[in-house]
């Protein structure tokens, strides 16, 4: 059961993790309207090895964090100050992701999709601090094992929630899309702003609490 329960919460936190519009997925989509579907599905799925190393090594600081109560306070004058600097990089520095995206993200050598997804992804380091709140959440209520199947299980599920999304992405962009120069609507850096500006204003709060 706690396989499963693993599975479920890896694969849904990845799934929802990818659904915002944002470098990746529209840089899978857009390989998917100029190059076709092949090319884009290499792409996601080196963006998946990335995403599965990241929830890895994620998870094992996690793991060392459970065992590890008292370490939890000391991080989080550090992690206040992790998430003020995100919150600043998103709302006044990051590009705006209504802009198209360059064509330099997108070459057309069938060689180089599987690495420039590992590439791509790896630029997102988001997903170390996504994996250790939501794993360190799940396991308060005990619906998540750091025991090392387990772990390996939602390792594997990230990768398949990650690529599944991507997929859908790419099934409703296709190639030759007229719609395919149409820039987003909403500028998602300051969606994610908005939202790292919040966990900081409640990491603030719970330390003022504990030291008063």
């Amino acid at each position: 059961m706690a396989i499963l329960f693993n599975f479920i919460i890896g694969f849904t936190a990845a799934f929802i993790g990818v659904i915002p519009p944002g470098l990746i997925n529209m840089s899978a989509a857009k390989i998917s309207m100029k190059e076709g579907r092949r090319n884009a599905t290499l792409f996601s799925l080196g963006v998946c090895v990335t995403v599965m190393l990241q929830t890895y090594i994620a998870l094992l600081f996690a793991r060392y964090l459970e065992k590890n109560p008292d370490v939890i306070a000391s991080l989080e004058q550090v992690a206040l100050g992790i998430f003020i600097c995100i919150t600043i990089y998103f709302l006044f520095i990051a590009k705006d992701t209504r802009r198209a995206i360059p064509d330099n993200l997108v070459r057309k050598s069938k060689k180089k999709r599987f690495f420039g997804g590992i590439f791509i992804a790896s630029l997102n380091v988001l997903p170390l601090p996504y994996w250790v709140y939501v794993s360190v959440t799940f396991s308060v209520f005990g619906w998540f094992s750091f025991d090392t199947p387990e772990l390996l299980t939602a390792v594997l599920a990230s990768g398949f929630g990650t690529f599944i999304m991507l997929r859908l992405y790419i099934h409703f962009f296709k190639r030759n899309d007229a719609s395919r120069n149409t820039p987003l609507k909403v500028n998602m850096n300051f969606i994610i702003g908005a939202v790292t500006a919040l966990i900081s204003l409640i990491t603030a709060f719970k330390i003022f609490k504990d030291l008063y």
